[in-house]
């Protein structure tokens, strides 16, 4: 079995962002996200938007009230996390776990215990609601798997939440709740336990942080709203005052 050293992991995941995060967010908003048909317009929120973003109603108004929230938000993050759990795995960081809910399995590097672990991108991504179903999960599942004798030994700890980013001490009051009974490990300590490397996180942030700084963005946002508001322009769907 090939042994990793931490730069060969590093280069690994920072690639794997490169190829299947960033640049495919930059394919998708040129390709995709610039025609009209990728929209659910509602009328009226869209011309008020066109007004607060142009001081008027037009077609490229429209375009950015309508490309901005998708490209700078919903796009990534809905990506985001398949894309992160799917890393793992292709990656050979970790095992896809049979488990329904959760994400990955892996050897704790720190324990050696086996670990079942559902993912979380940051310390504020789940709401008061998120957390009895999932307490209730994690309590359902370990009880189930104790009536095979494989799993005997199982306990509360080893299943948890892996938080990619963030320090405890940004961890909501909702993960906080969480940790009472399964834990909650974040940033630094969770790439400790999944790699084995204890500084693995610090170099992470500082590699995505090099790539981020030369990745070439081809002017997404400007070619994609001008592609989009001469589609906008011939629609009739809209009726733009002269």
């Amino acid at each position: 079995m090939e042994i990793k050293t931490q730069n060969d992991i590093l280069a690994e995941i920072v690639e794997y962002f490169k190829v299947y995060i960033f640049e495919n967010h930059i394919t998708a908003s040129i390709n995709t996200h610039s025609k009209l048909k990728s929209y659910n317009i509602n009328p009226i929120v869209v011309k008020y938007l066109s007004k607060v973003l142009e001081n008027n109603y037009t077609a490229i108004g429209v375009a950015k009230a309508l490309f901005y929230p998708r490209v700078l938000g919903t796009s990534i993050n809905t990506s985001f996390g398949t894309r992160i759990q799917n890393m793992f795995v292709d990656l050979k960081i970790a095992e896809g776990s049979l488990i329904k809910g959760m994400d990955i399995e892996f050897i704790d590097k720190i324990d050696n215990r086996r670990k079942w672990c559902q993912l979380k991108s940051g310390p504020n991504t789940i709401n008061s609601e998120d957390v009895k179903p999932l307490i209730k999960k994690f309590t359902d599942t370990i009880n189930l798997a104790r009536t095979n004798k494989a799993f005997k030994n199982i306990n509360n700890t080893d299943f948890m939440v892996g938080v990619l980013y963030g320090e405890v001490d940004e961890l909501s009051m909702h993960y906080k709740v969480i940790d009472k009974t399964h834990p909650v490990i974040i940033g630094k300590e969770f790439w400790h336990r999944v790699t084995g490397f204890p500084d693995f996180y610090d170099g992470l942030v500082q590699n995505l942080q090099l790539l981020i700084e030369n990745i070439d963005t081809q002017d997404l946002i400007n070619l994609g709203v001008e592609k989009l508001s001469k589609e906008i322009e011939s629609s009739q769907l809209f009726d733009f005052k002269e």
